[in-house]
């Protein structure tokens, strides 16, 4: 009766491990079914931003590097001076977002939390 106990707890012990390593290689193997499945994207989606980055890049190579008002104000147009506005809509901040918690908030909670002032 023992040693059908101990066989079967071997058993069960390598199926586990089996089984284990068996999802460890298929979740490393095949990581883009995780995520679903998602429409295919036009491959000249992103050609219009790089042709523009590219653009800017040849205008600060032939006219030398831009002030700091230049980059202020480049940045200003947007979200900074490299993404411009680019996505701007998609992003999620407090401003357009009712769930979306501010910075600030978060820090204040943590710490009202961390004293004690629940």
């Amino acid at each position: 009766m023992n040693s059908i106990r101990i066989s079967l707890k071997q058993a069960i012990r390598t199926i586990l491990v089996a089984f284990t390593c068996a999802i460890l290689v298929f979740s490393t193997a095949f990581p883009a079914l995780a995520g679903g499945k998602t429409a295919p994207t036009s491959l000249t989606k992103g050609e219009a931003p790089l042709t523009d980055i590219i653009d800017k890049s040849e205008d600060i190579i032939q006219n030398g590097v831009p002030s700091m008002e230049q980059v202020q104000k480049t940045a200003n147009e947007g979200i900074n001076e490299i993404q411009g506005s680019a996505d701007m809509n998609k992003m999620s901040r407090p401003s357009n977002s009712r769930k979306a918690v501010s910075i600030e908030e978060r820090i204040k909670t943590g710490l009202e939390k961390a004293e004690g002032k629940d």
